[in-house]
């Protein structure tokens, strides 16, 4: 489930962090790319990149072409993938298309206080039983965040904090992302950038959760604070492999939940197959980057697509 939040995770935690992490514990961001030559692992220190090629996908017709690149929004520096046949196909595209375009800062520091921040006044520990407010309560102690901490938020605000904490913690860097790296690209290039959907859809998405689910997230969240790090290395190599599948399978392991799984996962995916096949009215080359949950597994939304007569081929590279 880590590989597949995207920039909602890095923004939400950012933001938290803002409201209630003590100064010292909040990471100070690198300053994005100021050019093409900046993002490309050839230009740069040899020794310092390790070339990866993940998976890459295309839909076509006459008139128009779709790729569809697996997203991993938050990776430890130096990996190489952004060349070959991924730059090949996001320089041919006309277009950038993301889960989202954040929104300013002051706009979305409004939306976290209306989704995040539970608006009852309820505490976030009171909603939790003994054995898992102890788990919970460890948790935050093991990233030296004060247990109260995060009292004001709904749980699932608090889960996905202590996620990327405890990435960040392990050498995982928000900077290093794909979507930082090619969002910093189409700027430069001046490729016009869209979203599937808005910070305030996928804000409601996790909002709208039931409150037990949400305890659930949390709690199985801080269980696996201390392999949070060798997890997500495992679902990394695995999108730097490339194998889609084990990715899937791993993820299905990582993803207990069946209302999260179809929540986060499938009725998105189905939405953003639905929309792929409108996109192929128009023509066009197009560059599309989710996160690589959502193009592995039986849900995917390349195994979604026959349904509209469309069919994603995997690009040789």
């Amino acid at each position: 489930m880590r590989i597949c939040l995207k920039t909602l995770l890095t923004a939400t935690a950012t933001c938290a962090l803002a409201w209630a992490v003590p100064a010292t514990a909040q990471s100070t961001p690198t300053e994005a790319p100021a050019s093409v030559e900046a993002l490309d692992p050839v230009k740069a220190d040899a020794a310092a990149i390790k070339d990866v090629d993940p998976a890459l996908w295309v839909v076509k017709d006459a008139d128009t072409t779709i790729y569809l690149f697996g997203s991993v929004h938050i990776l430890k520096p130096g990996l190489g993938w952004f060349d070959d046949g991924v730059k090949t196909a996001f320089d041919a595209s006309d277009q950038l298309v993301l889960e989202l375009v954040e929104p300013p800062a002051a706009e979305f520091q409004a939306m976290f206080g209306k989704f995040a921040m539970d608006q009852k006044g309820k505490a976030l520990r009171s909603k939790m039983n003994d054995a898992d407010r102890a788990v919970y309560e460890a948790a935050m102690g093991k990233l030296g965040i004060p247990a109260a901490a995060f009292d004001p938020f709904e749980p699932w605000a608090a889960a996905m904090t202590l996620s990327l904490l405890a990435m960040q913690k392990s050498g995982f860097d928000p900077n290093s992302g794909v979507e930082k790296q090619l969002t910093a690209a189409a700027n430069i290039t001046k490729k016009p950038i869209a979203g599937l959907e808005t910070m305030e859809f996928q804000l409601g998405v996790f909002d709208t959760l039931a409150e037990a689910e949400q305890v659930q997230f949390l709690v199985e969240t801080a269980k696996d604070i201390d392999d949070a790090g060798a997890t997500m290395d495992k679902m990394v190599d695995l999108w730097a492999a490339p194998d889609p599948e084990k990715l899937g399978a791993l993820m299905n392991e990582e993803m207990t939940s069946r209302v999260l799984y179809d929540t986060l996962l499938t009725k998105r995916n189905a939405n953003w197959a639905k929309w792929i096949s409108a996109r192929m009215a128009k023509p066009g080359v197009t560059f599309i980057a989710v996160g690589a949950g959502h193009l592995a597994g039986p849900t995917s939304v390349q195994a979604l697509l026959p349904a509209y007569g469309l069919n994603a081929t995997r690009v040789a590279y």
